[in-house]
């Protein structure tokens, strides 16, 4: 008995020896923060923050590898939590949903051929890309629906996704579950920076309106007479809806797949109904606005693109200021269209709707005279933002039409070839460089030579071989103290105080891997062949930049570069547009307020990120895109229109009144004639609620 006794005793003895010994060998330390931070999420370890379970979560927390909102469904107070475990500050930040750009359900789509299979939409897809003829349809098989944990989503009688937004957390799962990619996150901001891009389900209105808008959307919410949420789906793009509404040439009604059958629809004039309803109610529907970033940004200039960028600014968070040298906002908006087209109180309604949005305005400033570039930012401003137009501006618009030189050392060429004082009289300093305008380019070089400039360049994107032959022979050239940069662009400017100082050429192409990239010069004055200065944007240079750059103090810019955004953005540098080809008038304005929206597209990656991404595939005029050349089972059905309107006896054009829009009941008869259409899906029978 006793032997046992001691034999048991040794052995537990040992056996406590071997286990201190292996705790030692294999002891794990745990941090009491991932513990702390763990225990202050919600322990659901649901998975929609992406990581396997809570504790995975708290221990990203707390390497640095996630934020303090990690958790998709503990709400603002879990995030507070974290946050002050680990010494995060929680910004509010605006809401994402899911949604899927398809349009149509498998049932509604041409059939490529009879699936039988896996009930999986990745399995289905395995499979020639699935049974449809569409390549970017839905499945419809629900794989969305399976992966999700929150019961945000269900397939609807077509069998496409519906999203319960108050259900949805933007975990992800279901856009990582999707084999054709058509389900993504959004929100009202992200819908008003976007494009549309070649792989989305777009209709061929939507890909040729001049602002983006998603023209389908709002002539649905029309048909349902949603009236106020169609006027939000328009502000998503168009900040003016109602000027929008009376000038737009609408060349989407051009692309309108009623065309084969009868006439388009009336895709401006319901979005005239839509705004003449705000008006008539007297207030002004306005979409979610972000909470406030505390950036500052200087707009100058209060034309159509002035007002755009400020209002999407305003919508993103920011506090815009749009500095205007007429004695009211507008631009040719209210300078040059006449009256009985576009009235002035239509003019008053839309520009009231984007100060409300929180845009501050002073007017009767000009950028050159009573401020400058380095007062605006010396304000506070983080960024200024040149909206100011071109030489056809200045000459419709009241005042001097002459180049103010708003920008000191940046010019048109066309005012110095067009002044009454010769170049020789004219301060340019000592480094010139000429910018495109090719066919003048020599002989302003020239001239600038005589009147005592030491080096002059002349700069273009196209290559030597189609320059003018006078500019070829380039060792002759150099003797004169002229030298040529073919395939090159102007990357960027940098001055002090109210100085241009610097320029930055970029070989054309230097994306590319291997080719040289910038060269920096000192530079006095920039001769801008084109008609225009470009959107530039002007940011001051922190203090730990400034004082690399030497400037002991002294105010310091440079440029942003916000166009290479866009595949077809970018390649002429800093003088590139948001939207090439403007043309004159109507479309001129409507595309105006498309270059103020990209032109915040690229404003807002910088501010939130200090890097302009460029987005591909975007949709661009000449981008190839899957489309029918035809419709079938499409019945005719009349273009409804506003009764006539007697004209004055003195012109046979000049109407006596405002010409009047659409009723409501004529509105969504006309909305009825919509077919809805995909990217090849269309709506194949009339709509017999209103036709």
């Amino acid at each position: 008995m006793l032997e046992a006794t001691l034999f048991l005793l040794s052995l537990g003895l040992g056996a406590g020896v071997v286990l201190a010994v292996a705790s030692r060998v294999f002891y794990v330390y745990e941090d009491p923060r991932i513990l702390a931070i763990t225990d202050a999420l919600p322990g659901a370890n649901c998975g929609g923050c992406g990581y396997a379970g809570c504790g995975a979560a708290a221990e990203a927390v707390a390497k640095g590898e996630a934020t303090a909102n990690v958790c998709v469904i503990g709400g603002t107070d879990t995030a507070r939590a974290v946050a002050a475990l680990t010494g995060q500050v929680v910004v509010e930040r605006e809401p994402k949903v899911a949604w899927t750009s398809c349009t149509y359900g498998v049932g509604e789509a041409d059939p490529l051929f009879t699936y039988d299979g896996a009930s999986d939409c990745r399995a289905a897809v395995l499979l020639y890309g699935g049974s449809k003829v569409c390549p970017i349809g839905c499945v419809g098989l629900g794989t969305c629906v399976k992966v999700c944990d929150f019961d945000a989503v269900h397939l609807g009688d077509n069998h496409l996704p519906i999203f319960d937004p108050r259900k949805c957390v933007a975990c992800g799962a279901c856009v990582r579950a999707c084999p054709k990619h058509i389900i993504s996150l959004t929100s009202a901001t992200e819908r008003v920076i976007d494009e549309y891009t070649v792989d989305e389900c777009t209709a061929p209105c939507q890909r040729t309106c001049p602002t983006g808008i998603d023209i389908p959307a709002y002539i649905r919410a029309v048909r349902e007479g949603r009236y106020e949420d169609g006027l939000r789906i328009i502000k998503e793009r168009c900040p003016l809806p109602l000027i929008c509404g009376r000038i737009c040439p609408a060349p989407c009604e051009l692309d309108c797949r009623r065309n084969f059958v009868d006439e388009p629809v009336g895709i401006n004039p319901l979005k005239r109904f839509l705004a003449d309803y705000e008006r008539l109610t007297g207030r002004h529907v306005q979409p979610y606005k972000c909470p406030d970033s505390g950036h500052r940004v200087a707009v100058v200039g209060g034309g159509a693109e002035g007002l755009t960028a400020a209002y999407y600014l305003a919508r993103l968070g920011h506090r815009p200021t749009i500095i205007e040298s007429q004695a009211e906002l507008g631009g040719i908006l209210r300078y040059v269209i006449s009256r009985d087209r576009l009235p002035s109180d239509v003019l008053a309604h839309d520009i009231k709707g984007v100060l409300d949005m929180g845009v501050e305005a002073r007017c009767g400033q000009r950028l050159g005279q009573d401020y400058s570039l380095a007062t605006l930012l010396a304000e506070g401003h983080d960024l200024a933002v040149l909206c100011t137009g071109g030489y056809d501006s200045r000459k419709l618009l009241p005042g001097d039409p002459r180049s103010t030189d708003s920008v000191a050392g940046l010019m048109l060429m066309i005012d110095l070839l067009a002044a009454d004082i010769a170049v020789r009289t004219t301060p340019l300093g000592q480094q010139v460089v000429i910018v495109d305008g090719l066919g003048s380019a020599l002989a302003l070089a020239q001239q600038c030579r005589a009147a005592g400039t030491d080096r002059v360049r002349i700069v273009c994107a196209r290559p030597l071989a189609l320059w003018p032959d006078d500019l070829q022979d380039a060792a002759a050239l150099a003797a004169q103290g002229i030298s040529v940069h073919p395939e090159c662009v102007v990357a960027a400017f940098g001055g002090e105080g109210d100085r241009l100082t610097t320029l930055v050429l970029e070989e054309v192409g230097a994306d590319d891997p291997g080719r040289p990239r910038r060269e920096q010069f000192a530079v006095d004055t920039v001769v801008l062949g084109a008609g225009r200065l470009p959107e530039l944007v002007f940011q001051r240079l922190d203090a730990a930049a400034a004082a690399a750059a030497g400037s002991d103090g002294r105010l310091l810019w440079q440029t942003v570069e916000t166009f290479r955004t866009l595949p077809f953005g970018g390649d002429n540098g800093v003088f590139s547009s948001p939207e090439p080809g403007r043309i004159s008038d109507a479309a001129a304005v409507v595309k105006a307020m498309l270059s103020g929206r990209r032109l915040v597209r690229g404003l807002q990656q910088y501010l939130e990120t200090g890097q302009v991404a460029r987005l591909p595939y975007a949709v661009a005029e000449a981008a190839s895109v899957l489309d029918v050349d035809g419709v079938v089972g499409v019945p005719a059905v009349p273009r409804n229109g506003p009764a006539a309107v007697a004209t004055s006896g003195n012109s046979s054009w000049q109407a006596r009144q405002e010409i009047p829009g659409l009723d409501e009941d004529g509105a969504r008869r006309e909305a009825a004639r919509c077919l809805a259409c995909g990217l090849i899906c269309y709506q194949k029978e009339a709509v017999e609620q209103h036709a």
